[in-house]
């Protein structure tokens, strides 16, 4: 049976070269590494999702979000509640802020590329970090 995906937003923070990310508390991702990021409450807008989630999980106030990339998680066990249609933000936050783990996040920590790809991460995440470091590449 077909389902709908149930929407959420993630944010990524690039600093000098290194990207921020949580390591999850709760499935459907938990223990992994990831962009900080959730479900949408009621009546938020993606770009609104990826700044709350942001703030919650790691007290970063993000601005600017600008999309980069819109990926449809399927669920590996077949439960509807693992259905997602993720948006993807790189989000602008003060350089001079301290990411502390909150909320859904048990740790936050700021990673270079070649680093993320030791980490256990979603595909998701990989994906998004080869874009970003290919883009930057290409000027």
């Amino acid at each position: 049976m077909q389902t709908r995906p149930r929407l959420a937003s993630s944010a990524i923070v690039e600093r000098d070269g290194r990207f921020l990310l949580v390591r999850r508390r709760n499935p459907p991702a938990a223990d992994l590494y990831a962009f900080p990021g959730g479900r949408a409450e009621p009546g938020e807008t993606p770009e609104e999702t990826a700044i709350r989630e942001l703030f919650e999980e790691t007290g970063l106030l993000g601005r600017e979000p600008q999309l980069i990339e819109t990926v449809e998680l399927l669920p590996e066990d077949g439960a509807p509640e693992s259905h997602f249609l993720l948006s993807v933000f790189l989000v602008v936050a003060p350089p001079e802020t301290i990411a502390i783990a909150n909320d859904d996040a048990l740790e936050a920590g700021w990673f270079l590329p070649e680093q993320i790809t030791e980490l256990p991460v979603p595909e998701s995440v990989r994906a998004c970090i080869e874009r970003l470091v290919r883009r930057r590449e290409a000027g």
